[in-house]
C-alpha cells in the first residue's frame, strides 16, 4: 500500500518542539567564534538629502569596531531593477547614498563586539538631513512634481498593458464603475531577518535567512563582485514572499565582514522588520464591468497603480501577473488590463503570499459583486453562469495565461453545500426582516490562481542511498514551514521502501546544491518534490540493475519488496539483498541519482471559498463566524500537510479583509512599528476553518500535483470582503474597502443612512 495520500504526521516537528530550530540567531558555527555585531543606523526622515555624517562620537565608543557609511561602499554598485525601463536610474545602494527615501531606510553600519553596544553607539552617529518633500500618495506620484530619482525624470518605474477601449462596454446593459484598494501590508515572519558572515582569506560564507540560497547567492555576487561565495541557509521562521532572495542589509554583512576580516552578526528588532523589510500588495484598481440583465459578463477591464515603494525592485513585476490573472475563473468575452508602478517614501513593495494573484482575484471577486448587486442576481449565481466550463480546457484567457485544467462551478458547488447556502441565505432574510443589530453577511468567491511560475526552468534533486542504508535527499527546494523534510521522505520511501526515518532532507548550502530554485510561487512539491520522485525511480533503477547482477538473475524477474526494502527473485523470498548491500556495491558514492525536472508550463489550482460575517450595525464590529473552502490543487501527497497550509492561508488573507494595513502619515511616518499598531490577526479572531475536499489532477507532472501555499490567501480575502459588504448591503452599502474595520463598516452605513434620509 502506497504511503503517498495519507496523514503522515511532520517528521521535523518533533525537533522543532524541543530542541528547537537553528535560526541564523542561534548559529555557533565555529567560525563565527569572536563574531561582532551589527547594528544600522536607520532613516527617521522619508525623504531627505544627507548633508553630512559625523560618525566620531560613535568611534569612541567602548567597544566599537568600526562605523561604515556610503562613501565605504564605494566598491558595490546600486542593485537596478530588471525589465522595466523607467526603473534604470531607480537603483538601491546597500545604505543610503547622498538621499533617503523612507523611514527607516539604513543609512550606516555600526559594529561592537557586543550586541548591546550597538544600540547606544549607533545613536551617537549623527547625520545631517535637508528634508525634502515626501511623495506618499499616489496620485502625487503619478503627477511628478516632486521626483524620488531626478535622473530618471518620472517617478513612474515602469507601465504597460492595453489601452483603455470603452466599446465593449457600449452594447451592455449594465456598467459598473468603482476605484477599490487593495491595502499595504507588512509580511510580519515569525523570525526577523538576520545574517552572519565569515571570510577566511578566499571566500566569504553568508549565513542568511532566506527562502533561496542559491538566488541569494547570485544576487550577492552581483553586488559584491566576486564569485567567491558559499550560502547557507540554517531553519528559518517564515517568509512570505518577503525573504526571496537577499536583503542590502545581509549583503552588508557580508561586504563589512570581508572589509573587516572579522565574522559578524545581525538580527534585527521587530520595529525594525515592520519598516525596513519589504511590504506587499499596495496596488489601487479602476473596475469596470459589464454585462446583459440575465447576469452573463461581456466586458470587464482593469488598471492598476502600483505603489513600489522608494525602491520598485520586483514591483515593476507583480502587477504584470495581477494582468495576468485579471479574468479569474471566468469566461469574459473582452478583457482589458493596464498597470503603472511608481515610487513613493515608502517601505519597498516585493512578494507577500500569492504575489500579484490575490490582487487580481480580489479586484474581480469584488467586480462579479458589485455587478451581481447592480442587476439584482444573487452573486453565487452570477459566479456560475459565467465560470469557464471544464470542457474548455486547456483555457488560454485574455491575459495569455493557459489554464491546465479546472472544474470551477463543481468547486462552487461543493462549497455551497458543505456552508448551507440556502439555508443561510434564509437566515439572512429573518434578521433583515426583523431589523436585527447583528446582520448577517454571506461572501462567496470563485479564484484560481498560477504556481510554479518557473516550470519551464524546473527543480534540482539528488538522492543518495549509503551504505548503512540510510538516504540523503539533496533538495533545490529550501523549506520554511512547508514539511518538505516530510514530504520528500515519503516520495522516497514509498519508491524504495526504506523507513522514513533513515531519511534526511538537506538543502540551502550553495556548496552542496549548487543550483535550486528554492521555495516561493507555490512551486515546491510539483518542480522539487516531482524531481526527488524521479530521482528515487532512477535510483530503484540502477538498484534493479546491481540486484540482478549480484543475484544472476534476470532483471524481469526481481521484485523490490518495499515493506521491507529488500531485493528478491520473485519466488524466492528467501533470498534477497538490502539497499545497503547495493549501495555497498555500487562504490564509495553509493548509489546515486541527481534530477532536473520541468514542466512544459505553469499550473493553475483554484477553488472556491465562502465567508459568513456577523456585523452589528450600530458598532460596525465585524465577526468571522464561518469560512468554508474548496481548494484544488491537484492531487493531494499528505494531507495534513496541504491542510496546514489552507489554514495559514486562509488566516492571512481574512486577516487582510478585516485588520491588516500598514499606514502611513503625509510626512511619511510609518504608523505600524510594532505589534501593538499593526492588527496581526490571532487564533482568537478567527473560527475554526471548514475545509472541503476536491482533487483535480493535473497532467503537468507525474505526481498529479498543483501548488496550495498560497491558495488560502487568495480565495479567502475577497470572500470575507464580499461577506462585510453583504451584511450591510440591505442599507445601501455597496462597498467598504479593507480593512473591513468597525469604522469604515460604520461610516459606509451612516454614510448610506443619511443619504437615505435626505
Amino acid at each position: 500500500m502506497s504511503i503517498l495520500g495519507t496523514r503522515v504526521v511532520r517528521t521535523e516537528d518533533p525537533r522543532l518542539l524541543t530542541t528547537g530550530a537553528t535560526y541564523v540567531d542561534d548559529l555557533r558555527d565555529p567560525a563565527l567564534i569572536g563574531a561582532a555585531h551589527v547594528t544600522f543606523v536607520r532613516s527617521p526622515l522619508a525623504h531627505a538629502r544627507i548633508t553630512g555624517i559625523d560618525t566620531e562620537g560613535a568611534r569612541a565608543e567602548p567597544g566599537v569596531v568600526a562605523v561604515l557609511t556610503a562613501a565605504d561602499l564605494d566598491d558595490v554598485p546600486p542593485a537596478v531593477p530588471e525589465g522595466a525601463e523607467g526603473a534604470a536610474a531607480m537603483g538601491e545602494s546597500l545604505l543610503a547614498d547622498g538621499v533617503v527615501r523612507f523611514v527607516g531606510e539604513p543609512v550606516a553600519i555600526v559594529v561592537t563586539d557586543e550586541r548591546y553596544q550597538g544600540e547606544d553607539a549607533a545613536e551617537l552617529v549623527s547625520v545631517d538631513y535637508e528634508p525634502l518633500t515626501p511623495v506618499i500618495d499616489l496620485d502625487d506620484a503619478l503627477a511628478g512634481e516632486t521626483l524620488l530619482f531626478p535622473q530618471a525624470g518620472t517617478n513612474v518605474a515602469a507601465e504597460g498593458g492595453a489601452p483603455e477601449d470603452e466599446s465593449p462596454f457600449a452594447d451592455c446593459d449594465v456598467v459598473v464603475k468603482r476605484t477599490i484598494h487593495n491595502q499595504r501590508l507588512a509580511a510580519a515572519p515569525m523570525e526577523v531577518r538576520g545574517a552572519a558572515a565569515a571570510y577566511d582569506g578566499e571566500r566569504i560564507t553568508l549565513w542568511a535567512s532566506t527562502q533561496n540560497a542559491q538566488q541569494a547567492r547570485d544576487a550577492a555576487v552581483g553586488r559584491l563582485g566576486s564569485d567567491k561565495l558559499r550560502i547557507v541557509t540554517p531553519d528559518v521562521g517564515g517568509g512570505f514572499g518577503a525573504k526571496i532572495g537577499v536583503d542590502r542589509e545581509a549583503i552588508a554583512v557580508a561586504w563589512a565582514s570581508k572589509r573587516l576580516n572579522r565574522p559578524l552578526r545581525w538580527t534585527e528588532t521587530r520595529s525594525e522588520n515592520m519598516v525596513a523589510m519589504t511590504h506587499g500588495r499596495a496596488q489601487r484598481h479602476q473596475i469596470t464591468i459589464g454585462g446583459d440583465r440575465d447576469g452573463h459578463i461581456k466586458a470587464y477591464r482593469l488598471d492598476v497603480i502600483q505603489d513600489g515603494g522608494a525602491y520598485p525592485a520586483i514591483a515593476t513585476f507583480l502587477p504584470q501577473l495581477t494582468m495576468m490573472m485579471a479574468s479569474g475563473t471566468y469566461d469574459i468575452p473582452t478583457v482589458q488590463a493596464s498597470f503603472k508602478t511608481v515610487v513613493t517614501n515608502k517601505t519597498t513593495v516585493a512578494a507577500y503570499r500569492g504575489a500579484g494573484r490575490p490582487e487580481a482575484t480580489a479586484a474581480i471577486e469584488r467586480a462579479v459583486d458589485l455587478f451581481a448587486a447592480e442587476i439584482g442576481m444573487d452573486p453565487a449565481e452570477v459566479r456560475k453562469i459565467n465560470v469557464v466550463a471544464p470542457d474548455k480546457f486547456p483555457f488560454t484567457t485574455p491575459g495569455g495565461a493557459t489554464y491546465d485544467n479546472g472544474e470551477y462551478a463543481a468547486a462552487l458547488d461543493k462549497a455551497m453545500e458543505a456552508a448551507g447556502y440556502a439555508d443561510l441565505r434564509a437566515e439572512q432574510k429573518r434578521r433583515r426582516d426583523n431589523g436585527d443589530v447583528k446582520q448577517l453577511g454571506i461572501g462567496v468567491s470563485s479564484y484560481v490562481e498560477i504556481t510554479a511560475l518557473d516550470a519551464t526552468e524546473g527543480e534540482t534533486a539528488r538522492v543518495v542511498v549509503h551504505g548503512d542504508g540510510t538516504v540523503t535527499v539533496y533538495t533545490g527546494t529550501s523549506p520554511h514551514g512547508q514539511g518538505h523534510a516530510t514530504a520528500w521522505a515519503m516520495l522516497v520511501s514509498d519508491e524504495l521502501g526504506i523507513p522514513m526515518d533513515a531519511i534526511t532532507v538537506l538543502h540551502g548550502d550553495t556548496d552542496s546544491i549548487p543550483k535550486g530554485g528554492g521555495t516561493m510561487g507555490s512551486r515546491s512539491l510539483q518542480l522539487g518534490g516531482t524531481a526527488v520522485h524521479q530521482a528515487a525511480v532512477e535510483v530503484r533503477e540502477k538498484g534493479k540493475h546491481l540486484a540482478a547482477e549480484a543475484l544472476e538473475a534476470n532483471e524481469d524477474d526481481l521484485v523490490l519488496d518495499t515493506a521491507s526494502g529488500m531485493w528478491q527473485v520473485r519466488g524466492t523470498p528467501e533470498i534477497g539483498l538490502s539497499w545497503a548491500d547495493l549501495a555497498r556495491r555500487a562504490g564509495a558514492e553509493g548509489l546515486v541519482a541527481d534530477v532536473v525536472f520541468k514542466m512544459d508550463q505553469s499550473s493553475f489550482p483554484f477553488g472556491a471559498h465562502i465567508a459568513v460575517v456577523e456585523t452589528d450595525v450600530e458598532t460596525g464590529q465585524v465577526r468571522l463566524l464561518r469560512h468554508v473552502t474548496v481548494d484544488d490543487a491537484g492531487r493531494v501527497l499528505n494531507p495534513i500537510l496541504a491542510e496546514g497550509q489552507r489554514h495559514g492561508g486562509i488566516a492571512q488573507g481574512a486577516a487582510q479583509a478585516l485588520y491588516e494595513e500598514v499606514g502611513y502619515d503625509a510626512d511619511g511616518n510609518p504608523q505600524n512599528t510594532t505589534f501593538a499598531d499593526y492588527a496581526f490577526v490571532t487564533a482568537a479572531e478567527l473560527p475554526s476553518f471548514e475545509l472541503v475536499t476536491m482533487e483535480t489532477p493535473t497532467q503537468l507532472n507525474p505526481l498529479g500535483a498543483k501548488g496550495i501555499g498560497e491558495a488560502g490567501s487568495i480565495g479567502s480575502t475577497p470572500a470575507v470582503q464580499n461577506a462585510v459588504v453583504d451584511a450591510v448591503a440591505h442599507l445601501g452599502v455597496r462597498h467598504i474597502d479593507m480593512p473591513a474595520t468597525p469604522r469604515r463598516v460604520w461610516q459606509a452605513i451612516s454614510e448610506n443612512t443619511a443619504g437615505a434620509v435626505q
